[in-house]
């Protein structure tokens, strides 16, 4: 079924109308851009500590899991999310891009 989809709608009291005009027209939805599943398993890396990261939150870049700036034409309502590690370690960064834990996956893939 559709669950999960948000439809676009009219406001209330207005009636869909079709334009005189011949120009194509584009109904924009507000909805909140969705993330694209870049990968349906985390994507094991190596952090170190103090190094400044950027977690692709789009799913657009092709440098994943981590931000290209893809997301400026792709996904311009999705920033990436910046993080620091305080040690060195060995971290399962979500590709799914739908944890609620991020940028860490959470098992939700």
């Amino acid at each position: 079924g559709g669950r999960g989809v948000r439809r676009c709608r009219d406001p209330p009291g207005v009636s869909h109308v079709p334009a005189l005009s011949s120009a194509p027209q584009v109904r924009r939805c507000s909805a909140p851009p969705q993330p694209v599943i870049a990968a349906k398993e985390p994507f094991p890396v190596e952090l170190k500590a103090g190094k400044k990261y950027a977690w692709c939150a789009c799913g657009h870049s092709k440098s994943q899991p981590f931000c290209d700036g893809t997301h400026k034409k792709a996904a311009p309502g999705i920033s990436p999310l910046r993080f620091t590690p305080e040690e060195d370690r060995t971290a399962w960064l979500c590709g799914c891009k739908r944890t609620r834990s991020p940028p860490y996956c959470d098992g939700t893939h």
